[in-house]
């Protein structure tokens, strides 16, 4: 783009809302200003930024605010569109694409925390519900390399920050991923040995296995 851009990311370093952004960004080359929030501290900023829902990750773009994940993926590849394409181009793809990534938000990602972060009765029918979730999602992949197919996308980018998760996954809620879903666990592979956005950008998983272990002390789950 012509004009001088300033871009902003008010994000948190374990929020996989905001891996999905910060992919987002480094997939098309955009260069931007990290601010960390607290998140029981929340910046002025941020509380001016987002006023409706005061949660990260919010984009500032030349002073403008986007707020919400896959609103803000779907901003970054409308503005930057030269590089990296995100959503199909077609529109029933950019609709099944939009439809999986928002059962990825608002369902998936719910039961996968309530896996981690509950015991007995309540974690086995998360780890149920989450071998749904994830057989309907591996059905999407199929045999292709990406759910787009051959190249990396708007839905491989939603998924991908589970695997930072899948650690946790395996020591909280005794649910190994690469047992049960091989072909996901290959594609997840595959994402991060293929794309330096994911590789760079995702969080070490035994440091999310840090970040889970305190949530579950602080909740009182463990010792």
């Amino acid at each position: 783009m012509a004009k001088q851009e300033e871009v902003i990311l008010l994000d948190f370093w374990a929020s996989m809302y905001g891996m999905k952004v910060r992919i987002a960004l480094a997939e098309k080359g955009v260069s931007y200003m990290y601010k960390e929030e607290d998140l029981r501290n929340k910046s002025l900023l941020l509380l001016e930024m987002n006023p409706v829902h005061n949660k990260i990750p919010v984009v500032i773009h030349n002073g403008k605010p986007i707020c919400d994940s896959s609103i803000i993926v779907e901003y970054i590849d409308e503005v930057w569109k030269d590089n990296s394409p995100l959503l199909p181009s077609d529109a029933y793809g950019k609709a099944r694409a939009r439809f999986m990534s928002d059962f990825i938000d608002k369902k998936v990602f719910l039961i996968g925390r309530n896996m981690c972060m509950t015991k007995g009765e309540e974690q086995e029918a998360a780890r149920k519900e989450f071998i749904d979730c994830l057989k309907l999602i591996d059905g999407e992949l199929g045999d292709k390399c990406y759910f787009e197919g051959e190249s990396f996308g708007y839905l491989d980018l939603s998924l991908i920050p589970f695997y930072s998760r899948f650690h946790a996954y395996k020591m909280y809620g005794g649910f190994n991923i690469e047992h049960e879903f091989p072909k996901l666990f290959c594609w997840a592979k595959r994402c991060f040995e293929n794309n330096e956005s994911v590789s760079k950008y995702l969080p070490d998983p035994l440091k999310i296995h840090g970040f889970v272990q305190q949530m579950r002390k602080n909740l009182g789950l463990d010792e």
